[in-house]
């Protein structure tokens, strides 16, 4: 964050810089007002490029185990250029690795799920969760190990997760 902070800083100095070449290379003739307004728009310039980066920068740094399985773009009403090209703004990996039979049945796999979202800060969030291959139901286990039922949910037979996972 303190990063982005200073990059964009330093992104809105540069635009100010050009609109102060401008208004040389014009003999003062520009108005004074564009050298703020071009301090903003880089700054702007800067966090929307950011943003639209966030997800492939992201996948990027990936180890080769993790495996994509969803995605989410939305639109946010104060940024409205996200209706008109709307951005990944979160993502879901399963770690391949982490996929293990622990009961006796083979329809029944236990593996780790990571949650990764871009918010004021990125956060990464994991939990393990049971899915059943044969009936596609995907249940979270609790943080002392025990299936959370109240929580489960039956995935479709095309869904990447129950692709990815069942397939391991």
């Amino acid at each position: 964050m303190f990063w982005t902070f200073v990059a964009t800083v330093f992104c809105g100095l540069g635009a100010a810089g050009i609109a102060l070449g401008i208004r040389a290379a014009t003999n003062k003739k520009a108005p004074r007002w564009i050298i703020p307004v071009f301090a903003g728009a880089g700054m702007l310039a800067y966090l929307v490029y950011g943003e639209y980066t966030w997800y492939e920068h992201k996948k990027s740094l990936l180890p080769e185990e993790a495996v994509i399985v969803d995605t989410e773009d939305e639109g946010i009403f104060w940024r409205p250029w996200t209706f008109v090209v709307p951005y990944v703004s979160a993502f879901s990996t399963v770690d391949v690795k982490s996929i293990s039979r622990d009961t006796n049945n083979p329809d029944i796999l236990r593996f780790t799920l990571y949650r990764f979202e871009q918010k004021v800060t990125d956060a990464v969030s994991h939990r393990v969760h049971l899915i059943n291959c044969k009936s596609r139901e995907l249940v979270p286990l609790g943080s002392d190990g025990t299936p959370r039922v109240d929580n489960m949910k039956v995935l479709g037979k095309t869904d990447p997760l129950v692709q990815t996972v069942c397939s391991n």
